[in-house]
């Protein structure tokens, strides 16, 4: 909290981002510097009041640019000016703790101003770090501009110190990570010690988790609550299946200091246990017959409660249309995301819920920065009798726009092979990260779908892909329109005539473009995001625990051959 703006780097610490509670209402950040720790948390959570403080008042003047408020003071002496009445959600420490002078007090009496669910979230320097030991056993202890012996830091904290300071606020510890940036130099003094440590009692092992961090992140939360396990296989990453239905909802949830996080293989997940219940999520299981039985059989004598996860509608699905299929009805229960595939999965387990799609973060705005020329975007599988139908009008607009308009592809070959224009790019099948940096590098989004009972129940994700990106969607009327206010948050096409007017109108008049891609923009920061899903998520996962024995009791009257 000290000096100008330019002495700290402005980059935000990635292991205090991901474990600041994703739906917390009110976050304050003390000691946020320029605000960019605040400023990425709030492209997570755009609805969140993101409240920073410092004492820099050049850094403070960038952190009103970023945050929702921000103020210049000294947060050892001066009271805090903001009404929160409520109380923070979320107060953060970043590096800030071992610059104050009573660091113990400031802990104490800003403990009493969180909510009911706050959580206090710390980063410290480990003043036992081996580089530290080293130097001390050198008979140094010099300072640094940078490091744990930086010049401004007037307190140390080890894992112990740090932990009885946090019992002392009365909140209740939570979990310690470890910050690990140089694992060999702390082996080769252990190796160098070992002699020494043997002498004293102390294990290498001890002496390596004490000493191997440089720093250590804390959270420590006001009111108990009893942790969950979640653990969920995945299919193989394909088109961002896996990360919109599996990874970001999972990071998102991790946020919660309640929650044990793992994706893996069934095999890899540890046992519930009664201070650790465990729910299992199956990613689009294929279990048929007396294998899936004897799966499933598996899973519940291990003591899991097991959730299928699936997003399409099964009944269109040859592999799938099997009378034996034991994914929906030998499961406690199943997840999805629409209402007409939750009406559909209810025909064989009638406890379904419904979470919608959402996206992780708002991408950063990129795009409509190229005078006199715009990129179409079309990045989908399977989706050739959808498109087709429409490539002359396409076609035709890319005739008379020529270089004014670009084709951005990814996945689909053959709609890159119909394109008749020299203008066009081809990605193949590509890593969800680069495929929304794809699109968020174009202007339009390209959606187009039949009028099929199976894409009736698809959900409105390629919508909210855009809108996050400020691309303008435009899209058929299936699904979407349910979503886009046409001419505001999106343009629908109802015929190739009207397809190769609105492109024409878009890439004739950008202004139209920002004014969309902004509006829709603002409905996904206001209603779709990750963020907003994890309390109903946690709401419903603790559910099915009371009601285990209900909804197990269903279960074996739906499938009594998985009876023991």
């Amino acid at each position: 909290m000290t000096g100008t703006p330019s002495d700290y780097p402005d980059v935000p610490n990635p292991d205090l981002i991901d474990r600041i509670p994703l739906d917390a209402d009110v976050v304050l950040d003390v000691g946020c510097h320029k605000g960019m720790l605040g400023a990425l948390y709030r492209r997570r959570n755009p609805r969140a009041r993101v409240i920073g403080v410092d004492n820099d008042i050049a850094a403070v003047r960038v952190a009103a640019t970023r945050l929702t408020e921000a103020a210049c003071l000294d947060i050892e002496n001066d009271p805090l000016p903001f009404e929160v009445p409520g109380g923070y959600d979320c107060i953060i420490y970043g590096d800030v703790l071992e610059h104050l002078r009573d660091p113990w007090r400031v802990m104490r009496e800003h403990a009493a101003l969180l909510s009911p669910r706050g959580v206090m979230l710390i980063c410290v320097p480990n003043v036992a770090h081996w580089s530290v030991i080293l130097k001390l056993i050198n008979g140094t202890f010099d300072y640094e501009d940078r490091g744990v012996l930086d010049r401004t830091h007037l307190r140390w904290f080890t894992l112990a110190t740090m932990e009885k300071a946090l019992m002392e606020t009365g909140l209740q510890l939570c979990d310690v990570s470890p910050r690990i940036f140089d694992q060999q130099g702390a082996e080769a003094l252990a190796d160098m010690l070992k002699d020494g440590l043997a002498t004293l009692g102390v294990s290498r092992e001890s002496f390596l988790a004490r000493s191997t961090p440089m720093q250590f992140i804390w959270r420590a939360r006001k009111t108990p609550t009893p942790p969950l396990a979640i653990r969920s296989t995945m299919l193989k990453p394909y088109g961002g299946v896996s990360d919109i239905r599996v990874l970001q909802p999972l990071r998102a949830l991790k946020s919660d200091p309640s929650t044990v996080i793992q994706v893996g293989d069934i095999d890899s997940f540890p046992p519930p246990t009664d201070r650790l219940p465990g729910i299992c999520v199956l990613h689009r299981p294929l279990l048929l017959g007396e294998n899936g039985v004897l799966f499933f059989r598996n899973l519940l004598q291990r003591g899991f409660l097991v959730v299928t996860e699936f997003d399409d509608r099964p009944d269109f699905m040859p592999e799938l249309r099997d009378d034996s299929l034991m994914n929906f009805r030998a499961a406690h229960a199943v997840q999805t995301s629409t209402e007409v595939l939750a009406e559909t999965l209810r025909e064989q387990n009638p406890e379904v819920a419904v979470f919608r799609n959402g996206v992780s973060q708002l991408q950063e705005v990129v795009n409509f920065a190229s005078e006199g020329k715009v990129t179409l975007f079309f990045g989908a599988i399977n989706r050739q009798p959808d498109w087709q139908p429409f490539m002359p009008a396409i076609n035709a607009a890319l005739s008379v726009l020529e270089a004014r308009l670009h084709v951005e592809v990814v996945h689909d070959q053959q709609f890159f092979d119909a394109l008749e224009t020299p203008h066009k790019s081809f990605t193949p099948t590509c890593d969800y990260p680069t495929y929304t940096r794809l699109l968020s590098q174009s202007e339009i989004s390209f959606m187009p779908l039949r009028d099929t009972p199976f894409n009736r129940a698809k959900s409105d994700l390629k919508f909210i892909e855009a809108g996050a990106s400020r691309v303008v969607p435009l899209a058929s009327p299936v699904v979407y329109e349910d979503s886009i206010e046409d001419g505001v948050t999106g343009l629908i096409f109802r015929s190739d005539a009207d397809l190769y007017e609105k492109i024409i109108r878009l890439a004739t008049t950008p202004s139209l473009g920002v004014s969309i891609g902004d509006a829709a923009r603002a409905v996904v920061a206001g209603t779709r995001m990750d963020a907003y899903g994890v309390a109903d998520r946690l709401r419903w996962y603790r559910s099915l625990l009371e009601r285990r024995e209900e909804l197990t009791r269903a279960l074996l009257e739906r499938v009594p051959e998985l009876a023991p």
